[in-house]
């Protein structure tokens, strides 16, 4: 049995939202936090944490959530969350508007949100097995069965990778990664509808990041869940997100595909921000296509426009004739090899 029907067996959440379908909708997101002074602690002045942010998150889609440090992405995040709560607008999660939901309306909501936080070691109680910290979450939600509940934390710890034998070890016994690893786990446990990811490859070496990175990746396609994924780093974004938000002094500068990101900054700090990305690496046929021309053959092989540019170069510089960019039997341009060359020359100016 797999972990989403193990998940599903054992769970009386609703059935998941159709993959395209809102699941999230965020409109106009404000959160302050009061600046006190003096003896009487008056408030003085506002931190704006989170100012206006607005977006929308469709089933099965990551979201790739990146800025400086400060910029209020976990602000976001938790208080998409409700783990803090708005100072206004509103938060519609599977068709509910949840923004003002108290703690016990609350509770079933947060079986189909979970999160996983940047240090392991500190969000896993030391003094609990992998076992026991694997069930927790469903004893939570009185939704652990007796003889089925050890199964299920084993299934589980296989999805993420690693072995039934780690359930009867305590998380002193198991690496940075690992322990990440076992934080996934119990994100998974409750088969979530939306996980939030808080910089959990940040702390990690980096060989184990990339593991870890491809273990996302993995479970994204595998498992099929909508992931919100927060990141300082760029890259990072760039290779795990369906769609990008850019965030700066707790607004959102801009929103799009990795590749409408690097095209078409919105503005000059973004338009830094993602100078020195490999602009092959990320924008795709759609970007760099042209019109064919009257004199071009048109027996060129055929190409989708969402390929990466990087993957097509090899085919493209190969080709005898144009490669025709094609979209549901439709012609929509041609890519060749000059088309190519100005994108690699463009990367070899800017490093």
């Amino acid at each position: 049995m797999s972990i989403t029907e193990a998940a599903a067996s054992e769970t009386t959440a609703g059935t998941p939202s159709p993959n395209g379908t809102d699941l999230l909708r965020v409109e106009d997101l404000v959160k302050h936090f009061p600046i006190k002074a003096g003896i009487f602690r008056h408030t003085v002045g506002q931190v704006r944490a989170v100012d206006g942010v607005s977006l929308t998150i469709k089933a099965g889609e990551t979201l790739g959530v990146v800025g400086e440090s400060g910029c209020g992405k976990t602000t976001l995040g938790r208080t998409i969350m409700k783990l803090i709560e708005p100072t206004s607008g509103s938060i519609v999660f599977d068709g509910a508007d949840i923004t003002s939901f108290k703690r016990k309306r609350m509770r079933p909501v947060r079986r189909d949100i979970q999160i996983v936080f940047q240090d392991p070691y500190a969000s896993l109680n030391p003094r609990m097995t992998v076992r026991d910290l694997g069930a927790e979450p469903l004893k939570i939600h009185k939704l652990y069965r007796r003889g089925e509940g050890g199964r299920r934390v084993e299934e589980l710890l296989r999805t993420v990778g690693l072995s039934p034998e780690h359930a009867n070890r305590f998380p002193h016994e198991f690496s940075g990664g690992q322990r990440q690893r076992i934080g996934v786990a119990r994100a998974l446990a409750l088969n979530p509808k939306l996980m939030v990811l808080d910089e959990p490859v940040s702390a990690l070496d980096p060989l184990i990041r990339r593991d870890m990175q491809n273990e996302v990746i993995r479970l994204h396609h595998e498992v099929g869940k909508t992931m919100v994924f927060i990141t300082h780093d760029l890259q990072e974004a760039l290779k795990l997100g369906d769609r990008i938000l850019i965030m700066r002094d707790g607004a959102l500068v801009q929103m799009g595909t990795p590749a409408e990101v690097v095209a078409a900054p919105a503005d000059d700090y973004v338009r830094d921000f993602v100078s020195e990305v490999p602009r092959s690496h990320v924008l795709t046929l759609s970007w760099v296509m042209r019109p064919a021309r009257s004199d071009e053959a048109m027996t060129g092989p055929e190409m989708t426009p969402d390929t990466i540019v990087r993957d097509a170069a090899r085919r493209v510089i190969d080709a005898h004739d144009p490669v025709r960019v094609v979209d549901n039997g439709q012609l929509l341009g041609v890519v060749d090899q000059d088309d190519i060359l100005r994108v690699i020359v463009a990367e070899e100016n800017v490093s």
